[in-house]
């Protein structure tokens, strides 16, 4: 069934707009913000978390231990290179991170990219309709489905876009609420 496959694919952008949010910091030392931090490994573009064991020993620390101790000057260097604004103190052993408070400036910066991130899942939802609504029309030209079956059917598709769409809308919410929440 056409519509179930829709779904699902709206379902997975949701999922991967939650997982751009959980990269975005909040105060709190959390181990999914560094998932988007990629390290030139042996000429390799390969993610933090598999070169090393990320752990939060508290609430404002990360700390890094890679699995290979001639990685850490790459590892130091993605996370000096990333959007994070995080500097990385490496004693040899364990790479730490402080997570200092955020400024009231730095928390309306982050509400902002977590704006651009919720758009951009409702793009791909977006698209996604696009693509429902073309296959229909071209069904309804082909003689495949009349022209009511056709008119049911992108209604059915613009209903379930917007479940989609609002559940983004309620993920950025919490999220914003999650940033400017001291």
């Amino acid at each position: 069934m056409m519509l179930a496959e829709l779904e699902d694919n709206m379902q997975k952008s949701v999922e991967a707009t939650q997982r751009s949010f959980n990269t975005i910091r909040t105060g709190r030392a959390n181990a999914s913000l560094l998932d988007r931090v990629i390290v030139e490994y042996y000429g390799m573009e390969t993610p933090l978390n598999q070169l090393a064991n990320i752990t939060t020993p508290d609430a404002t620390t990360i700390n890094i231990l890679p699995y290979d101790k001639g990685s850490m000057g790459a590892i130091e260097k993605a996370i000096n290179l990333s959007d994070l604004g995080l500097t990385p103190n490496n004693d040899g052993k364990v790479i730490r991170l402080n997570i200092p408070p955020l400024t009231e400036e730095r928390r309306k910066e982050l509400v902002k990219l977590a704006g651009k991130l919720a758009e951009e899942g409702k793009v791909a939802i977006r698209n996604i309709r696009r693509d429902g609504i073309d296959t229909v029309r071209k069904q309804e030209k082909n003689n495949e489905i009349s022209e009511d079956e056709s008119r049911n059917l992108q209604d059915e598709i613009q209903k379930i876009t917007d479940k989609f769409t609002t559940k983004i809308d309620e993920l950025l919410k919490v999220k914003e609420k999650d940033i400017m929440t001291v």
